[in-house]
């Protein structure tokens, strides 16, 4: 086995951010080889309890250290970090970074080559700098519950946090390209414009868009006799003409172009229902891929981890972590190197190799800065 492709190896992130965002983003990194330095109030990042199965996924390979930020004795050791640092992420609503003292202008005296990442709901400026938000909002607000998912089914959310996601993603794409011009910067990612930027893509600005113009009725969610749910995909002409070679029985001269289809959907929704309630699963995927039409079952991510063979082969699921998905040059991009750290894990091995020593660890801990 060839060894993982892990290009950000030698470049540390000290990452202050909570929940969702922040650790998505730097958890690609890490596992890219990046070294992550997890800072978490003496509590914990709140994450650990509001959906722990997340925590522990989005915080592997990163070692944490508890750090009370309102204590002033934590500025020594924000300075001796910082400039052995390449990158700074944080999640703070916007002004509680500079109470803390992590702003990127404090952080910038320490380190001017600092690539320093704020992630907010509404951005650092503007009228919504100050609102509070979670991942609904900022998608409902972006226009990304405006319009339905499926054929005849109203908007529904994900059971994905699209903005939370997309926003760590699209961070680290702005953090890699600051990198690259090799100097230091501050980003400034909101979470509701990472939920616009999608939105518009998918979906336009036009006032007047059709709120169906991205859904087609065979290109949906059915229900089978056996109560499973299959994802039908046919978008391609060919693949409809393949669809109704392996499902006769029903009248198809109102359905024989995309344009028939869409202009008489809902009465093709339906009648796809009814049909589909004829079969179970199995039966259907065996059906449909003898024909050579996209079909796939929904399936849980455990599930679909043990049926994929090609995710096992290519081993994307180890010890309940799926690892990143991309190979380079037919080797892995990112590796597995460690777990989940628990709360201040590894405070007391990073303040020794920033050079604090016995004495000041214990000063440190004695006045509650570090736990």
């Amino acid at each position: 086995m060839s060894e993982p492709w892990l290009p950000l190896a030698g470049l540390r992130v000290v990452d202050f951010s909570m929940f969702v965002p922040g650790p998505f983003c730097s958890a690609m990194l890490a596992d890219l080889g990046a070294e992550v330095i997890k800072v978490e109030p003496p509590k914990g990042d709140p994450g650990r309890g509001y959906v722990p199965v997340q925590f522990r996924t989005e915080n592997r390979n990163k070692r944490s250290i508890a750090v009370d930020l309102k204590n002033a004795k934590s500025r020594d050791l924000i300075e001796k970090l910082i400039p052995r640092s390449h990158i700074v992420v944080e999640g703070f609503r916007p002004g509680v970074a500079k109470r803390l003292g992590i702003d990127y202008e404090t952080l910038q005296k320490h380190n001017p080559q600092i690539v320093y990442c704020s992630i907010s709901g509404y951005g650092q400026t503007g009228p919504w700098r100050e609102r509070p938000g979670h991942d609904v909002n900022y998608v409902a607000a972006a226009g990304g519950l405006a319009y339905p998912g499926q054929w005849l089914q109203p908007p529904a959310r994900s059971s994905l946090p699209v903005a939370d996601m997309a926003g760590g993603s699209f961070a680290a794409i702005a953090i890699l390209a600051a990198l690259h011009s090799g100097k230091g910067a501050y980003l400034d990612l909101s979470l509701f414009e990472s939920a616009f930027f999608m939105a518009a893509m998918r979906h336009g600005l036009d006032a007047g868009v059709d709120p169906k113009a991205h859904i087609f009725p065979v290109n949906d969610v059915f229900e089978c006799k056996d109560g499973k749910r299959l994802t039908l995909g046919i978008l391609e002409q060919h693949f409809w003409d393949n669809f109704c070679k392996a499902v006769p029985g029903f009248d198809y001269a109102d359905f024989s172009t995309d344009a028939k289809r869409r202009a008489n959907g809902d009465r093709l929704s339906q009648l796809l229902k009814t049909v589909f309630l004829q079969k179970t699963a199995k039966e259907w995927i065996e059906l449909l891929e003898t024909h050579d039409i996209p079909v796939d079952l929904c399936v849980t991510p455990a599930e679909a981890s043990r049926a994929n063979n090609q995710l096992i082969e290519r081993k994307a699921a180890t010890d309940g972590f799926a690892t990143f998905p991309v190979f380079a040059n037919g080797r892995r991009g990112g590796e597995l190197r460690s777990g989940t750290p628990a709360l201040g894990e590894h405070s007391r091995e990073i303040l020794v190799e920033l050079g604090f020593d016995d004495g000041e660890i214990a000063e440190l801990r004695k006045s509650g800065a570090v736990h």
